[in-house]
This record gives structure tokens, sequence and C-alpha cells, in this order.
């Protein structure tokens, strides 16, 4: 099998932001004290792996539905996540608001992968 040449700078990425759910699901279950900020936290950081790992995976898709749901997938965590984090981790209350629009931006992502089995060139599951 050939090896690609140029790095996949996603890879990393989704590697990073795995790394920072795990410490994060920690931070949640072993220092904080307030029951729902713990229980914000650790959802959040749930929701992190799980897209971390999706958004991996999408590394091995290509086109432009791929690029798409990358980007999506980037967005809706550091959004959804990210303001959950800054609400209970850096006492920024406003800062959860912006949840739910990256609620919707993680399910766009999941759309855009969906759509990458419609792309010319597709490989036929059939």
């Amino acid at each position: 099998m050939p090896q690609n040449r140029y790095p996949e700078p996603w890879r990393l990425v989704a590697g990073l932001l795995g790394l920072a759910a795990v410490l994060l699901g920690a931070i949640a279950a072993h220092a904080l004290k307030d029951h729902q900020a713990s229980a914000a936290v650790e959802r959040a950081a749930n929701y992190q792996l799980i897209h971390a790992v999706v958004l991996f995976a999408a590394t091995f898709a290509s086109g432009r539905m791929a690029t798409l749901a990358k980007w999506a997938l980037l967005a809706g965590m550091l959004m959804f996540c990210g303001g959950i984090y800054a609400k209970y981790l850096f006492l920024f209350p406003k800062a959860g608001n912006i949840a739910p629009l990256g609620g919707v931006t993680l399910m766009l992502g999941w759309l855009f992968l969906g759509l990458t089995a419609t792309q010319r060139g597709a490989p036929d599951t059939r």
C-alpha cells in the first residue's frame, strides 16, 4: 500500500481533541464539586470524544462533502463543547448560549459525512 507523502493534519487535530476530551472528562469526574457543572462538563467531554473519533474516521473520506464534514465537526465541537466548558470551567455563563448552535453544526457534520456516499467515485458497498 503506497504511503501518503503529505501529513494529515486532521488526524492530529482529532487526536488532540480526543486527548482533551479524556482530560476534561477526568476533571469533571474528580475536580468539580458542583454536581450540575460536573454532569455538564462530563457530557460535553463525551460528545467531544465521540466526535473526535468521527472526525478521525472522516479523514479517510475525500471530496467536498468530506471537507465540509470535517470543518462542521470541528466547529460544532468548539461551539458545543467549548461553550459548556467556558460556562462551567471558566465561569462565563453566557458562553453556554453558543452550545445549541454547536449542536446544530455537529448535526450538519453528520449530514455532510453521510452525503460523502453520494459523491461521484464513492465506493459501491453493494
